[in-house]
């Protein structure tokens, strides 16, 4: 069916799912945008990797990365002001490709990656406070830190579980303090005279030494801008929902840009590229930049509130995976691909209830099963999430464009927004994808190897390819789903500027 381009609001379907309506203002669902991809946390352990791959080059990197992220926001975007549905994802991808794919890149592969985030943002919460508050030699073991991190699990879970406002307003405080601890390190390291001028030529993608390091900086640079879509999960409780959850997905991407580079150009001024010191080449230094180099820049208690930052990072970050994950969970139950328990909503906190706790309690569940079992199983998985997020960031992109196909000539603008950058968006999206999978497969990526294959490879494919015996007990399950699915997930039609 054709949609037109202009339409009188209609009705959504199915009703309203219980939350508290136009309580989620436009810096609110920014905050929570940001504070899922931990800006303080992905830029000091990403940082030295891209720099370790391409040096100087590094925010030439950043920018070409945000090339497809950028198009995939304005794909949610356009999606978002015809579908407001917390499902996102799933809702999107199903109407667009039907029951199956919607379920699998929408509801399956999203889940899956930001479940996995959860046990490694808990473990490097629980790091970092051990560490801050002088318990060190506990930082250094598996059973301190699982303990503490499953105690982070349960404490976020029940943040979210008692409100969207009480988790905004805790996620803006702490977002806050992450951005102005990177604005502080920022200005103290371009204030010192360091070991180089920062230079335009820093910031030109054709300068880079092949197509290797060129792939491997911005599959880096990818993951660390991945989780801002969050903003738009809450967009059936936001002020104007139609727009301002689609406006908050891209402000969120921005600001992260800036943020990011802002940091890379101080950090690269401030210590360059040597092997040694606090060069950032230096082993010691690649794999958390901020430790590494805010004592030098900053002095012992500034650095302190610069570790603080890194910690409340991954906190904010697990807090906003409990909110961002059990939305989707109550749309895929209300329209009938889950057990009509997950579409419950509290009657006082207008909060997923069953949803939320699941979310929690299967994130815990992971943590311990990894650690108990293989602790080198956890960093691969990790690793992998880079081919999960390719994967569901790429099919909502082309979902966008082949859901407005009958309007691309409407307007120069649908042509651009609906058409150009999310295929744009898409193709790059799946690139990516190609390559980390060509990169992984090689058992020496990551920490473990079965038959001839890299961990990291076959954790990836084989979590996304989980999804196809998962989703067929689901069609068992949910026939009805499966058979009217793309007919009848939420379908609003608003008139546009």
């Amino acid at each position: 069916m054709t949609l037109p381009h202009t339409a009188t609001q209609a009705p959504p379907s199915p009703p309203g799912k219980g939350f508290a309506a136009d309580s989620v203002g436009l810096l609110s669902m920014v905050s929570l945008g940001l504070a899922s991809t931990a800006p303080a946390y992905s830029i000091t352990v990403t940082l030295g990797l891209v720099i370790l791959a391409v040096g100087h080059l590094a925010p030439a990197a950043l920018l070409v990365g945000f090339v497809p992220i950028l198009c995939t926001a304005y794909a949610f975007r356009e999606l978002n002001r015809t579908m407001p549905d917390c499902g996102t994802n799933f809702v999107w991808i199903t109407k667009a490709f039907g029951p199956w794919p919607g379920w699998i890149f929408g509801n399956w592969i999203p889940q899956i990656a930001t479940t996995i985030a959860m046990t490694a943002l808990a473990q490097v919460g629980a790091v970092n406070l051990l560490s801050l508050i002088g318990l060190q030699r506990y930082a250094d073991r598996t059973l301190p830190v699982t303990c503490l991190g499953v105690a982070l699990i349960a404490l976020v879970t029940a943040v979210a579980y008692r409100g969207i406002q009480l988790s905004a307003l805790v996620q803006t405080a702490m977002v806050t303090l992450q951005l102005v601890a990177l604005l502080g390190f920022g200005i103290a390291a371009l204030a010192h005279h360091g070991a180089t001028a920062p230079s335009l030529s820093w910031f030109n993608p054709f300068r880079f030494d092949g197509s290797g390091p060129f792939a491997e900086s911005v599959l880096l640079c990818l993951f660390i801008y991945w989780g801002w879509d969050a903003a738009l999960t809450v967009n059936e409780e936001a002020r104007d929902r139609t727009r301002a959850p689609g406006r908050a997905a891209v402000i969120s991407t921005l600001v992260l840009l800036s943020s990011y580079l802002f940091t890379a150009v101080a950090a690269l001024s401030f210590a360059g590229t040597g092997t040694t010191g606090i060069g950032l080449r230096n082993e010691d230094n690649v794999t958390d930049v901020l430790a590494a180099l805010s004592p030098a820049a900053l002095g012992g208690p500034l650095a302190k509130v610069v570790q603080l930052a890194v910690a409340l990072s991954a906190v904010a970050a697990l807090l906003t995976c409990v909110v961002s994950t059990s939305r989707p969970n109550v749309s895929v139950a209300v329209h009938g691909a889950l057990p009509r328990a997950f579409a419950r909503v509290h009657p006082r906190f207008r909060t997923p209830t069953v949803a939320t706790v699941f979310t929690g309690a299967l994130a815990i569940l992971l943590l311990t099963a990894l650690t108990a079992t293989v602790p080198s199983f956890l960093g691969d998985a990790v690793l992998s999430i880079g081919l999960l997020v390719c994967a569901y960031y790429g099919a909502t992109a082309f979902a966008c464009t082949w859901h407005f196909r009958h309007e691309l000539r409407d307007s120069p603008r649908a042509l651009v927004f609906k058409g150009i950058l999310p295929v744009a968006g898409g193709l790059m999206m799946l690139a990516a994808f190609a390559r980390s999978a060509v990169d992984m497969i090689e058992p020496s990526y990551g920490s473990t190897s079965f038959g001839g294959f890299g961990g990291v490879f076959l954790l990836g494919i084989g979590s996304m390819a989980l999804g196809l015996p998962v989703t067929a007990l689901i069609r068992i399950r949910f026939p009805d789903f499966f058979r009217h699915g793309r007919s009848t997930v939420t379908d609003q039609l608003v008139t546009e500027d």
